[in-house]
């Protein structure tokens, strides 16, 4: 596999995508395990698939061309195929990569092709989920992330000022979003996470809230403990994989929110709640603020930073807007009995 070192190696090697190969750019970063993972996984796809051009993009050296596909978190492939194909995947999902690379293998022969001077790197990666995808790669881009107006140099305004002097009396390591550089983040955001003002705190992907809630955590302790288990080694071992297996095949229907079903104690477990109760299928939750260890791990597990999850008959099915998505569609009841 190629590594491109420059933007224009890189706009080079994506006009191969017109000249009757697919070409896939793999955003990656040295220090990642999970990056590594896919590189092998990669180099065996390539041993039997001629026309499909693999490239490694090292994200962080070439910045303008990630902020350019809206990568915000590594592994990330970028697929172009054609004049107009781009599709994005982002995350160490082996099923899914070899899926994509499967199901785009079949369209080679028949993709528009010959226009040799599209800049594929200056198109907006196509897909109304890529603001999604940028959103949920940018909360988890490090276990303590903060969004604000300005930086902890410079905060601009007395809120965010306030937030960073709580994190720094903490002393631990946290990364900050500027939200007044990106307008799309910023009114995304509020949507995403439901909550219409900032600063907003995530740890490990989950939102904390702004900065009365940090201030009433800080005075109870609770910022201090869940701090630190933002910043404690991941919990990997066998023993922890065999429970999260057991609670995921606990029922056929089984899902894993914040409160319980009378009390959910967040909006996105509420509105879930909500939606499954319509279905009338039989149900059974687990209260993830119960358990560090279940709610940490099941994160890794499913590869997926958020809750509530669901799970039918032990797979995994997604989130509240996977589940929105489903019964806007119809196909919510037999995707939970099973069926589809």
């Amino acid at each position: 596999m190629e590594s491109i070192t420059s933007k224009d190696a890189f706009d080079e090697a994506s006009a191969k995508s017109t000249q009757g190969f697919m070409v896939v750019h793999f955003f990656a970063a040295t220090w990642s395990p999970e990056c590594k993972q896919m590189e092998e996984v990669i180099n065996e796809v390539a041993k039997d698939s001629p026309k499909v051009k693999f490239y490694r993009v090292e994200a962080e050296d070439l910045e303008e061309v990630s902020l350019q596909f809206g990568v915000t978190s590594v592994p990330t492939f970028v697929f172009l195929l054609g004049k107009s194909q781009q599709e994005k995947i982002v995350g160490a999902d082996p099923p899914r990569f070899l899926q994509k690379i499967q199901e785009l293998e079949k369209k080679i022969d028949t993709a528009c092709l010959g226009d040799k001077d599209t800049k594929t790197a200056t198109t907006p990666v196509a897909g109304s989920s890529s603001l999604e995808d940028r959103l949920k790669g940018l909360i988890t881009q490090a276990p303590i992330m903060l969004f604000m107006k300005g930086s902890p140099q410079e905060a601009r305004c007395g809120f965010s000022r306030k937030a960073i002097e709580i994190l720094s009396k903490h002393k631990v390591k946290f990364d900050s979003f500027d939200i007044l550089s990106d307008n799309d983040v910023r009114e995304g955001l509020k949507r995403f996470s439901n909550w219409p003002s900032y600063p907003q705190l995530y740890i490990n992907g989950e939102l904390i809230g702004g900065v009365d809630i940090m201030s009433q955590m800080d005075e109870s302790g609770e910022l201090a403990e869940a701090l630190k288990q933002a910043t404690a080694p991941d919990v990997d071992t066998g023993d922890l994989k065999s429970r999260l297996e057991k609670l995921i095949h606990q029922a056929d229907v089984m899902v894993f929110m914040k409160g319980d079903p009378q009390m959910p104690r967040c909006g996105f477990s509420r509105t879930l709640i909500g939606i499954l109760n319509e279905t009338r299928i039989p149900y059974k939750t687990f209260d993830i603020l119960t358990d560090e260890e279940v709610r940490q791990g099941l994160k890794t597990y499913s590869n997926w930073p958020t809750y509530p999850q669901v799970y039918v008959k032990g797979e995994f099915v997604g989130g509240v807007d996977i589940v929105q998505q489903l019964n806007e569609s119809g196909d919510l009841i037999a995707t939970l009995k099973g069926e589809s």
